[in-house]
């Protein structure tokens, strides 16, 4: 099974676009992007994701992806 990253539209809109971009190229990734995940406070704030369920936050798109892998590494599936 492969770690889920899932992105909300309005955050891909405020800059996360370039992180959902190089997370989608991962071929051991499922990247999803939705409406709304009903996070509009951290959607506001800055730079975020849902990896696995649990929310990874940035500040830059290159940090976020960077966290994202930092989390999947700390937290597997398995």
């Amino acid at each position: 099974m492969k770690p889920i990253v899932e992105f909300c539209i309005s955050n891909i809109a405020n800059g996360a676009q370039e992180s959902f971009e190089k997370l989608e190229r991962d071929p051991n990734l499922d990247v999803l992007e939705y409406g709304c995940l009903s996070y509009c406070t951290k959607c506001g704030q800055g730079l975020y994701a849902l990896v696995n369920g649990e929310i990874v936050e940035a500040d830059t798109p290159d940090e976020l992806t960077e966290k994202v892998h930092e989390f999947i590494e700390e937290n597997p599936l398995f």
